[in-house]
């Protein structure tokens, strides 16, 4: 086992040096395996803090660098010291950043208006007439999923590893603060649009 592997895996995952050199030991010294076995961990971890409030945060901005589109950003947290936090301030970066590169225009798919996705389900289901039922279906479920991807900020893939959704990125850093983290709202800017 590889110290610095240890170290990589905290970096990643935001888990401890224990639980690190556990995961590894776990996974017979494998670092992917470790990194996922952490990240769905983390996962949970999240889950268990969803019911706590987050009145505390951050309310970030990133203006591109031609000066013709820009992002602000609210990401809550539970206390203010978090809120200073390194690992959460680089976090409202990247979602600034995130938000002006690829626009999404919700946060989930529950948060679409309706009439956006009955618009988008014809039109897929214009493109499948004469297929059979249960192809349509499965060519529908497909689609929607990638059309939430385009469009959904949490799962769309981070501009800076498209290995990780933001959705996982969110949960990283809820378990390297140990507090709930909440992106509460976003809004892009630019010229003419």
């Amino acid at each position: 086992m590889d110290v610095a592997d240890i170290k990589k895996l905290r970096e990643e995952t935001g888990a401890g040096v224990l639980e690190s050199k556990n995961a590894l030991v776990e996974c017979g010294g494998d670092f992917e395996k470790a990194r996922n076995l952490l990240i769905k961990k983390g996962e949970a971890k999240a889950a268990k803090k969803g019911s706590r409030e987050a009145k505390e945060g951050v309310v970030g901005s990133y203006i591109h660098s031609n000066g013709k589109v820009g992002a602000l950003v609210e990401i809550n947290c539970e206390t203010d010291f978090v809120a200073r936090n390194e690992v959460l301030q680089q976090f409202v970066k990247d979602i600034c950043m995130q938000v002006v590169a690829l626009n999404p225009m919700a946060l989930s798919s529950d948060d679409l208006p309706e009439d956006v996705v009955n618009q988008q389900k014809e039109v897929i289901l214009s493109e499948t007439k004469g297929k059979p039922e249960n192809i349509v279906e499965k060519i529908l479920a497909g689609k929607l999923d990638s059309f939430y991807k385009d469009n959904c900020l949490l799962s769309q893939p981070f501009i800076k590893d498209n290995d990780v959704t933001i959705q996982e990125l969110l949960n990283n850093v809820t378990a390297k603060t140990g507090e709930k983290i909440v992106i509460n709202k976003f809004s892009r800017f630019a010229i003419g649009g």
